[in-house]
């Protein structure tokens, strides 16, 4: 018998998702909304599969999915999401999920991402393949700043400087891409040092004028 945790604030998500897999003669699910008792759960049980909202109060699904690996390297963790994965797919990587499945799913297709990943093989919608390798030759944008040195961005540098011209602040932009805003603020400060300048605006100014982001 396959032990699936669903961890989802939303009550409805979560007891459809367990009755949709519960059909399966060799799942049983226990589902519970708030992420802070997953750790709690995971001492009284032993899980084989976590499915974990992307989104939720208190720790989200990415944050939830880094904190539990350190206790248990081996738990199969998938992201259960109705959001686009896209762009979000490289911390979803960094973060050593299992895998992800959209909430949009049927429930062969959510069978089919959880017997994968319990033979840690992973399932890619279609779309998002396609995207890996666009994705990937634009991951690092190299120019030369008129004094001819060498600068260059990294896909998290890009994406931070890319919702800095959103208007959104530290916080709301470590809510967005599923950091920490202490790590936002650190890779700012790396932003800085590259461009040599002392200001959000001012390294946000000068990466549109090098075309390492697109002016809004």
């Amino acid at each position: 018998m396959r032990k699936v945790l669903i961890v989802d604030d939303h009550p409805a998500v979560g007891e459809g998702t367990k009755a949709m897999l519960e059909q399966e003669e060799d799942i049983e699910v226990n589902v519970i909304e708030k992420s802070t008792e997953a750790e709690g759960e995971l001492e009284d049980i032993s899980y084989d599969v976590l499915l974990l909202d992307l989104y939720m109060p208190g720790l989200n699904g990415v944050e939830l999915a880094k904190k539990l690996r350190k206790t248990y390297p081996d738990l199969t963790i998938l992201i259960y999401t109705g959001f686009d994965l896209s762009t979000h797919f490289n911390m979803l990587v960094e973060a050593d999920i299992s895998g992800f499945v959209s909430k949009t799913a049927t429930k062969d297709e959510l069978v089919t991402a959880i017997r994968c990943a319990l033979r840690d093989e992973v399932v890619i919608p279609l779309h998002l393949f396609r995207q890996l390798r666009r994705t990937e030759a634009c991951s690092n944008l190299e120019v030369q700043s008129p004094e001819g040195l060498s600068i260059s961005l990294n896909e998290k540098e890009q994406s931070i400087l890319q919702e800095i011209a959103a208007g959104l602040t530290n916080r709301e932009t470590a809510q967005k891409l599923h950091m920490s805003q202490r790590s936002v603020e650190y890779t700012l400060t790396g932003i800085f040092n590259k461009l040599n300048v002392r200001s959000r605006t001012e390294a946000l100014l000068q990466a549109q004028e090098l075309g390492l982001i697109s002016k809004s």
